[in-house]
């Protein structure tokens, strides 16, 4: 007998303060695939009940910790338990929320970075692969459909060889007093034991970085770093200089900060080729500008319907053009390939050596072992650090 469709039930671990935490729930909602069933939204079993409440879950399924959810969820029958848990906590918390999990049986979404420090990483993508779960990093950037249609672009070999990436990520909320910015709830992300003993690369670093590789095509095998604490009240970095060279021989330069001044989430990227470049910026999402040597350059826009994108930016759109859409939606096309992939594997239908359209675990350690590099660098006299993950 043939079990009915339905939502995939998740358990959400954090989420009960920021903003990040409705992001998630409402990106995992929007396209009726997903449903919240449960979670340990907070470290305060009151603060976790008390964001239950305002959920409208039953007090039975909100929890006062995530080990106390993950116990009671895995003992529930399989019509009643989770499908998956998406972690959204501060950093040093990530690796053993994510082990617990794959290991009680759960599928994974993560925040990034995935963990904090690249041993944990390697023994993250292993037991990935050895528990046959699908896990999900969001890298949500990746979920714009302009980002889609660059890197089809660059692959598909429009704009040639490519020979150049720079990629930059500047914000200024750390750039004066931090006790006035009105971000106090972030203030874990200045601790270098909950961080992981990076601000910068660990926040919008990794982002940059893995939109470099998505776009592009191309890995960084090596990288030689600046980095830089320009406001002494903390000790981690909060601004970031490298220089990349890529697996085909392209060079590239990679800019985060926290320290420009006005700058509010400026990641934007540029790939240039032998025959054409393009330029995509997240503040203005909806629209990719295409240059050539020889004609007045392109300014391609999103939309469901503009026949001239490529399948997986269409696949990407979910409003005619000219309606903008942006980070929910972005971040609810990772979940969307998420749940998918989830249905797939646990039907058994997933094609042998597919790659789902997400960051992967794989992806994951590639960042952690970005911030690991770019310290290296940093530290030490030869500048130049491999990055053999």
């Amino acid at each position: 007998m043939t079990t009915p469709p339905r939502k995939l039930r998740m358990g959400l671990v954090g989420g009960a303060g920021g903003f990040i935490g409705r992001v998630h729930r409402m990106a995992a909602s929007l396209d009726n695939q997903i449903e919240l069933t449960c979670g340990a939204f907070s470290s305060s079993a009151e603060r976790s009940q008390q964001a239950g409440r305002e959920l409208f879950l039953p007090a039975a399924r909100v929890y006062g910790s995530y080990a106390e959810m993950l116990e009671s969820e895995a003992a529930r029958p399989p019509d009643e338990r989770i499908d998956f848990v998406a972690i959204v906590t501060p950093n040093h918390l990530h690796a053993e929320i994510a082990r617990r999990a794959l290991r009680a049986g759960f599928h994974v979404l993560c925040e990034k970075p995935m963990t904090t420090s690249l041993r944990e990483a390697q023994e993250l993508v292993e037991l990935v692969r050895t528990s046959g779960r699908v896990f999900c990093l969001t890298h949500n950037y990746s979920g714009y459909p302009l980002v889609k249609e660059a890197r089809a672009r660059v692959l598909g070999g429009d704009l040639g060889d490519v020979r150049k990436v720079v990629v930059e990520y500047p914000q200024g909320w750390l750039a004066g007093d931090f006790a006035s910015a009105g971000v106090k709830h972030q203030s874990w992300k200045l601790d270098p034991e909950r961080a992981g003993g990076s601000c910068c690369l660990g926040d919008i670093g990794t982002h940059a970085f893995h939109l470099a590789e998505y776009v592009s095509g191309q890995r960084v095998t090596a990288l030689c770093a600046d980095l830089s604490v320009f406001v002494d009240y903390k000790p981690l970095e909060d601004d970031a200089n490298l220089l990349l060279r890529f697996a085909n021989g392209a060079r590239g330069i990679l800019y985060a900060s926290q320290i420009s001044i006005n700058d509010e989430n400026s990641l934007a990227i540029r790939v240039y080729g032998s025959r054409g470049g393009l330029e995509w910026h997240q503040e203005e999402p909806n629209t990719l500008i295409v240059k050539w040597p020889d004609r007045p350059r392109e300014v391609v826009r999103a939309g469901d319907g503009n026949a001239y994108l490529r399948p997986d930016t269409l696949a990407a759109c979910r409003i005619p053009a000219g309606h903008p859409e942006g980070f929910i939606e972005a971040f609810a096309n990772l979940y969307r390939a998420f749940a998918e992939r989830i249905r797939a594997v646990d039907a058994g239908s997933v094609v042998p050596g597919s790659r789902p359209d997400f960051p992967t675990v794989e992806d994951g350690c590639r960042g952690i072992a970005f911030i690991a590099a770019a310290w290296a660098s940093q530290r030490t006299a030869t500048k130049w650090q491999a990055l053999e993950v």
